[in-house]
Order: structure tokens, then sequence, then C-alpha cells
């Protein structure tokens, strides 16, 4: 019997996340990323430059930090953790913390627990309001099997307004233990 009410909490939440309209996920929750030329055409770290039409190498270009961000964004999400860092390295604001959160996720990614959960808790000192990276830090610490941390992350999130986001959906998702690539 619980495990169909575990697969009936897991199908609830996933029906939510995909019926819900986009608006409802609130600001700040941030959606896994759309692919681009940065991943589909682009290699070893470079970034799609829209005015060249070229990929570029993110030292030789004048790429601003939210261009960064975006590019290493979607190479962390389509497993390219070293290209990420590389674009993050290049980044002029290295206490942003969208920079940080994605240092934590690609250095999750590689199995460096404890080097991602400096970058999490750097982020969240910045601001503490960032859900995505408690998210991220929730799922880590389920991984490496502190639920109760990861449950102290979702209600973090919930009582900073983010209830109706893809952040707290996909923390709650991974504790109701439906896999996740993030």
């Amino acid at each position: 019997m619980s495990k169909v009410i575990v697969f009936s909490s897991a199908l609830i939440a996933t029906s939510m996340m995909l019926g819900t309209p986009a608006a409802l996920f609130a600001a700040g929750s941030e959606t896994p990323p759309t692919k681009t030329n940065t991943t589909k055409k682009c290699k070893k770290g470079m970034v799609y430059d829209k005015d060249t039409k070229k990929c570029l190498q993110v030292e030789s270009h004048n790429f601003t930090d939210d261009q960064l961000y975006l590019a290493a964004r979607e190479m962390a999400y389509d497993g390219q953790y070293l290209n990420a860092l590389a674009v993050l390295d290049a980044a002029e604001n290295q206490n942003d913390p969208r920079i940080l959160n994605y240092r934590g996720f690609t250095n999750r990614k590689l199995g460096n627990h404890a080097v991602a959960m400096e970058f999490y808790e750097a982020a969240l000192r910045i601001d503490p309001d960032y859900i995505l990276a408690r998210s991220y830090m929730g799922q880590g610490l389920l991984a490496y099997g502190d639920e109760d941390g990861a449950r102290v992350q979702l209600a973090e999130i919930r009582e900073r307004g983010g209830r109706n986001t893809w952040s707290y959906t996909a923390l709650q998702m991974a504790l109701r233990g439906t896999p996740s690539n993030y």
C-alpha cells in the first residue's frame, strides 16, 4: 500500500510540474534551461556569441556575467561540468550567488560533496532567499543521506514564498524518491 501512496504522490507532483502554467513557477525558481547553440554547436567550454554567430573562447570575448552564468548553467545541465566551471571562472563577480550556486551544482555532480556545500552556503550567506540554491543544496544533502537536512531546505523554500516553484517541486520530488538530474 505504501508503494502506491509514494507512486501517487510522485505522479501528482509530476503532473503539477507539467500541468502548471509557467507563470505559477515564480521568478527566481529557475526552471531547467533550454538548449542553445552553446551546447548544440560549441565544444571545449566555448560560448556561442549571437552577434558573430560563432563559438568563442570566454577569455577572448567580453561576455557579461549574465551571459557567462547562462552559458555555464546550460553546460551544467548538459553534463559538461568541467566546461561549466571554466566558464564560471571567467565571471567578473565571483560572489554573485548564481555563480556560487552553479559552482555548487557542478561540484555536486562531480562528486565533490563538501566543496558543493561550501558554495551553496556561500550563496545563501549573500542571498538567504535564493530558493534554487536551497533546492540544490537539499538535493545534495539527500544524495548523501541527510534527509532531515533536505527537509529543512524544503521548509525554508516554502517559508520564503517558494511553494509553487520549480525549486520546491524538484526537491519535494527528490524527497519522495523520484529520480532527478538536478
